[in-house]
C-alpha cells in the first residue's frame, strides 16, 4: 500500500485524552524507526514522513547504486544488476529510493509495534496527568462520583481522570452516590507504580479558602486577605480576614448582605458554622474575637508560654467553650494560644473552687472538668449531664456522682 493511515491502523489514538497529536505522531515515528533498525540494521538512510493533519505516514529508504560485486553493505547500497530489475534507468552512483509498506514488516512486527506504541503513549499520558495536577494542588476541582467504597470515593473529572477522595478527607455529613457532582480541593498528587494518584479533600482549610475566593470578589481581587483558617469539618470553622482598604469591612464583605455570600459556603460544607473575624495583631483583642459569640470580661496573657486565662460571666462560659468544645479549641488554633476559661462569680453568688473537692473527687476527673472551663462547683452544675458527657471523656455514672457531691455542698 502507498501509505499508512495512523487513524485506521491505530484506533487507540482516539482514546488518548491528555496527549496532543504532534506528541503522539512523534512517538509513532520513533516506533517505526525502531522497526526499521530491527529489519535493516539501520534507519539513517530512511525518511519517516508524517502528515499530522490527516494521520498519513510514509516511509522512504535510500540506497546508493554500486557496481556489481562492489556492495559492502546491502542495507545502505544496492548493486546495479539488482536495481536494473526494479528501475531500468538507474546507473552506478545514483540514489535508489523505494517506499517501505506496512505489509513488508510482517504481521508479528506490526502487532509488536502496536503494543509498543500504546505502552509509550500511556506512559506519556500518565506523565501529563501527573504534571497537570501537580501544578493544580490547592485548586478546587469539580467531578462526578463514579464509585463509592467503604474507605474512599472515586471521582472522575470532566476528562475522565480518576480522583480519589478518602473517607478521612470527607465532611462527616457527606453522603455520595454514583452520578453525584462533587466539589473538592486537590490535596496532593503522588506517582505510585508509574500511575498518578490524585487525592482530593473537602476538609482541608484550602477548600474553605477557595470557596471564599469564589463567593467574595474582594478576596479574589486581593483587597481582602484570609490570614488563617481553622476547621472542625462539618461542625465549626473560624476564618481570620484582613482588609487592605480602610473603606472595606472585611467581615461584612465575606458575610454579604443578609448572609448572601456565606450561605452558599455553609450549604456546601453541610451547614458548618463559620465565624468570620477581623484579624488584629493585638493578641487580647484577637482572642476576644476568636471566642465569639461569648463576651469576655478580662484576659490575662503569658506571652512566653503562649497561655491565655480568660474570665467570663457564668452565662458566657458555655458559649466560649461551644458544643463539644469546638469553639475554644478552634480559638486556640487560630490565635496560637492555649486558652483556659474561668467563670467570674458575683459577690452574691456563693461558689467553691473545684480543687476544694479533691478529697472526694479524683484529681484526673477534676482535670477533665477544668479542661472544659469548669473550674468551680457551680460551673459544673450549670451544665446538664448530657452536655458534660459530650465535652469530657467521663462516663455518665462518674458525672452523676460528681454532681451529687457538688450539690451537697450547697444544700
Amino acid at each position: 500500500m502507498s501509505n499508512i493511515n495512523l487513524i485506521d491502523s491505530f484506533q487507540e489514538f482516539k482514546e488518548f485524552k491528555n496527549i496532543d497529536r504532534p506528541t503522539v505522531i512523534s512517538v509513532l515515528e520513533e516506533v517505526f524507526r525502531s522497526m526499521l533498525r530491527k529489519k535493516y540494521g539501520t534507519d539513517e538512510n530512511c525518511d519517516v514522513i508524517v502528515n499530522p493533519d490527516n494521520g498519513d505516514l510514509e516511509i522512504w529508504r535510500t540506497r546508493k547504486v554500486m557496481e556489481d560485486g562492489f556492495s559492502e553493505d546491502d542495507d545502505l547500497e544496492i548493486e546495479l544488476a539488482e536495481v536494473k530489475q526494479l528501475d531500468a534507468d538507474m546507473e552506478v552512483g545514483d540514489d535508489y529510493i523505494e517506499q517501505i509498506t506496512l505489509e513488508s514488516f510482517g504481521r508479528r512486527a506490526i502487532l509488536a509495534a502496536r503494543q509498543t506504541l500504546v505502552s509509550k503513549v500511556l506512559e506519556l499520558e500518565k506523565d501529563e496527568i501527573f504534571k497537570k495536577y501537580k501544578d493544580r494542588v490547592g485548586e478546587i476541582v469539580t467531578g462526578e462520583v463514579y464509585q463509592v467504597w467503604k474507605k474512599e470515593t472515586l471521582v472522575l473529572d470532566d476528562e475522565g481522570n480518576e480522583l480519589i477522595m478518602p473517607k478521612t478527607e470527607q465532611i462527616p455529613a457527606d453522603y455520595f452516590k454514583k452520578g453525584d457532582t462533587v466539589r473538592a480541593v486537590i490535596l496532593k498528587v503522588d506517582m505510585m507504580n508509574s500511575t498518578p494518584k490524585i487525592i482530593i479533600s473537602r476538609i482541608a482549610p484550602e477548600f474553605l479558602q477557595r470557596l471564599f475566593e469564589i463567593e467574595v470578589p474582594e478576596i479574589f481581587d486581593g483587597l481582602i486577605t484570609i490570614k488563617k483558617i481553622v476547621r472542625e469539618p462539618g461542625e465549626r470553622a473560624k476564618v481570620a480576614v484582613e482588609s487592605y482598604d480602610d473603606r472595606i469591612d472585611p467581615v461584612g464583605a465575606c458575610v454579604g448582605m443578609k448572609g448572601s455570600r456565606i450561605h452558599g459556603i455553609v450549604r456546601e460544607l453541610k451547614n458548618e458554622n463559620i465565624d468570620v473575624i477581623n484579624f488584629t495583631n493585638n493578641i487580647s483583642l484577637y482572642i476576644t474575637r476568636a471566642l465569639s459569640p461569648a463576651k469576655i470580661t478580662s484576659i490575662k496573657l503569658d506571652d512566653v508560654t503562649k497561655h491565655a486565662s480568660v474570665y467570663l460571666k457564668p452565662d458566657q462560659v458555655s458559649l466560649a467553650i461551644g458544643r463539644g468544645g469546638h469553639n475554644i479549641k478552634l480559638a486556640g488554633k487560630l490565635t496560637g494560644y492555649e486558652i483556659d476559661v474561668y467563670r467570674e462569680a458575683g459577690e452574691e453568688d456563693e461558689d467553691v473552687d473545684i480543687e476544694e473537692f479533691s478529697d472526694e473527687i479524683d484529681s484526673w476527673i477534676i482535670d477533665e472538668l477544668k479542661a472544659i472551663g469548669c473550674d468551680t462547683a457551680r460551673s459544673v452544675l450549670a451544665l446538664s449531664v448530657d452536655e458534660l458527657v459530650k465535652r469530657t471523656d467521663l462516663e455518665e455514672e462518674t458525672i452523676k456522682e460528681v454532681i451529687s457531691i457538688l450539690q451537697s455542698e450547697f444544700e
